[in-house]
């Protein structure tokens, strides 16, 4: 092994240490691998992204965590699974519910759907449904601020499930802080003749969140103890560590991914066993997760090409230019869910990175069906992408074509045709099987073509979950380019709930290297807009600062120059005027306070 690898594992494992940023959780803490990522070329991003995913499915060390192929992860599993198997035998008066928020939500919507599609295939009755908190708008948008009502949580599932006499529910908060769900958990232990509460996250529980919820008289970690008296019975929780976020806190990367895997894995062996009059296995489950393992490498092996998109996005977005995923299928959810995820993550426009889906919402078959009427950032039929992006479409624009072997590879020609009439800023990702030449005719319409092949073994949900990888590569990638990453914290990120909120006044202590009093006055400021922070401001509670937040761009950076020079927040405005790229700008006051709390002939500096 080269002396550089040892390097590498070494900041591989770095965050495992007891000492390593010890007042994070796992799901919050920086990523050694990535300090330096928003300086990295596309093909070092990429080379970065790709060694994050890597962690997702690396062996427990016997040390502090816990990890994704663990005994006592697998055996989690292997006990849900079984749970999922008895009600596939027997439906009648039962129902999966699968919930969260962002993310997770998205990700329970596409599970439940894949696997009510799977029933509907075998002629049986579907018993799958899903819960986002927001509603059916947030599988598109930002409405992150129901996040915290853990009351609502609970009534949406009681609503739900009335009727049922048995529920399994699976809650998914991949930090172990989101409120909407730890309601539902919390009722589900307060009815266990009906409910079977399952909770799936990437922390240990002793990193679940202390604070307590608004309106409630418990905390998630309280409500997470509650499950630990009856773990392995009446409830159940998977938790394997996957490792820091390659952008500190996007849980839709890493966590959104192992959601993925460990939610089709369970569903998928329950599935098997049902219809095929066998029983669900450890080897079984072991087998499948093996199976992910290897999209994760083949995927990566075209590194070269995933950094070709990337560029090819980051460019079109430095340049006001749009990338559109352009798919069909369930790619196409793949794409939409990428989409959405951009506007909190870096302050981005619903324009900048949109997603359409060949049939619309009859290929998304949510339950509130067609939400056109809400906006334009609601129509997401090819239809509406002809009507609505083709006429002013320009080189400047980056389109991307996801389809398989299996959707209709004419219709996809013809979209193809189509948009290289406007722009010769054209790509494709495609997915095949072994000896397949489907896409040929396509590729030589396009700048630069990703053929993933795969052995006719391969299932569908596994193309998915590389298509993921790519398209988060992708977005990651070009806000990266387009400098809204700072080392590796997503410094434009929008404060729309108190997970939000608490991260944002952490990741500026990470990156001012003051108090976090400090810190969250300089973000209340920002916030409101005042250069003085008034009693009424410091009196009032986390949602009513997330609720004025949503109505005010850049705050988190503002907030941040403010306490890199000691400036006014109209100075910052004012800098951030002169720097719209928030690297540049926070260089640029790293620069002015150096020089300002250096004095003549000092050769040393203050360093941030």
């Amino acid at each position: 092994m080269a002396k550089r690898d040892f390097g590498e594992i070494s900041d591989t494992c770095k965050w495992e240490l007891p000492d390593y940023e010890p007042w994070f959780p796992v799901s919050e803490k920086s990523n050694p691998l990535t300090r330096d990522i928003d300086k990295a070329s596309p093909n070092h991003i990429v080379r970065l992204l790709a060694a994050c995913d890597a962690q997702m499915f690396q062996k427990e060390t016997g040390t502090t965590y816990q990890r994704l192929f663990s005994d006592s992860v697998v055996q989690t599993m292997l006990e849900v699974a079984r749970t999922v198997e008895q009600i596939l035998r027997d439906p009648e008066d039962s129902l999966v519910v699968l919930s969260g928020c962002g993310t997770s939500g998205r990700l329970a919507f596409l599970t439940a759907s894949c696997f009510n599609r799977a029933l509907r295939d075998r002629q049986q009755n579907t018993v799958y449904s899903y819960i986002i908190a927001g509603g059916d708008r947030s599988l598109l948008t930002s409405q992150e601020a129901s996040e915290d009502d853990p009351k609502l949580g609970m009534l949406t599932l009681e609503k739900l499930c009335e009727g049922k006499r048995h529920v399994l529910f699976i809650g998914i908060s991949c930090g172990l802080s989101a409120p909407f769900v730890a309601g539902q958990l919390d009722f589900c232990l307060k009815h266990p003749d009906i409910y079977t509460p399952v909770l799936v996250g990437f922390n240990p529980v002793t990193q679940a969140r202390e604070e307590t919820m608004p309106g409630y008289s418990l905390t998630f970690r309280e409500v997470v103890q509650r499950m630990e008296e009856q773990r392995g019975q009446r409830a159940f929780i998977i938790n394997p560590a996957v490792g820091p976020e390659a952008i500190s806190g996007s849980s839709r990367m890493k966590g959104g991914s192992a959601t993925k895997i460990i939610l089709e894995t369970v569903l998928a062996a329950a599935h098997t066993a049902a219809f095929t009059n066998t029983h669900v296995t450890r080897r079984v489950l072991l087998d499948m997760m093996r199976g992910y393992e290897r999209v994760y490498s083949v995927t990566y092996s075209h590194s070269d090409q995933i950094a070709t998109l990337l560029q090819t996005a980051g460019l079109s977005l430095q340049c006001g230019g749009r990338v559109c995923y352009l798919s069909w299928g369930s790619l196409g959810l793949v794409g939409l869910i990428d989409a959405s995820e951009c506007i909190p993550t870096f302050g981005a426009d619903y324009e900048d990175i949109r997603g359409f889906i060949s049939g619309g919402y009859q290929d998304v078959d949510n339950i509130e069906g067609a939400l056109t009427s809400l906006g334009s950032q609601f129509c997401i039929a090819h239809e509406d992408f002809v009507s609505l992006v083709l006429p002013t479409l320009s080189d400047r624009d980056t389109v991307l074509l996801l389809y398989t072997c299996h959707d209709d590879v004419g219709d996809v020609e013809k979209m193809a045709h189509r948009v290289r009439k406007k722009t010769s800023n054209l790509h494709s990702l495609y997915h095949g099987l072994q000896g397949d030449t489907t896409a040929d005719i396509i590729g030589l319409l396009c700048s630069s073509v990703l053929n993933i092949t795969w052995p006719s073994s391969t299932v569908h949900m596994q193309w998915e979950l590389s298509s993921k990888l790519v398209l988060n590569a992708v977005s990651t990638g070009s806000h990266i380019l387009k400098g809204k990453i700072y080392r590796n914290h997503m410094v434009d990120l929008q404060v729309t709930n108190s997970k939000l909120y608490h991260r944002a006044i952490h990741i500026l202590q990470m990156l001012s290297g003051v108090s976090l009093t400090q810190c969250e006055e300089a973000l209340l400021k920002a916030i409101y807009n005042v250069e003085q922070l008034t009693e009424d401001i410091t009196t009032a509670g986390v949602t009513t600062h997330t609720l004025t937040a949503s109505r005010r761009n850049r705050v988190v950076p503002l907030a941040l120059v403010c306490l890199l020079i000691g400036c006014s927040l109209s100075e910052a405005e004012s800098r951030l005027e002169s720097h719209p790229v928030v690297r540049d700008a926070v260089e640029a006051c790293l620069t002015s306070s150096q020089h300002l709390t250096s004095s003549p002939g000092d050769q040393t500096s203050t360093n941030h």
